[in-house]
């Protein structure tokens, strides 16, 4: 299965505050193993969830989006409604709480 990598490419926190409806950030690096084991997790628990917009954000040393968010351990999933967070996981090791979280946005 081909896996979407993190992307360098960034919104800013102004266009994250102005995301309608629910979305999920997703803090990572593709080198990082932990990122690594936890993606066909990820992946499992936003398949019902298809309309989500899922966006993987490289993280790191002079990345100021996850700075905003105070990211410390990867991967980190932040789940916003209408730009505004309502939940996170660190290192999620079950789709059942990816889904759970999911349920709290209203995208479940």
């Amino acid at each position: 299965m081909s896996r979407v990598p993190y992307s360098a490419a960034e919104p800013s926190r102004a266009d994250v505050d102005a995301m309608a409806g629910p979305v999920v950030l997703d803090f990572g690096t593709n080198w990082c193993g932990f990122c690594q084991a936890a993606a066909p997790v990820i992946e499992q628990g936003l398949s019902d969830a298809a309309g989500v917009p899922h966006l993987k954000v490289e993280d790191g040393k002079g990345r100021p989006l996850g700075r905003t968010f105070k990211v410390k351990l990867w991967p980190t999933l932040v789940f916003l409604k209408d730009g505004v967070e309502v939940t996170r996981l660190v290192r999620p090791g079950d789709p059942a709480d990816v889904r759970n979280a999911l349920a709290q946005i209203g995208a479940a």
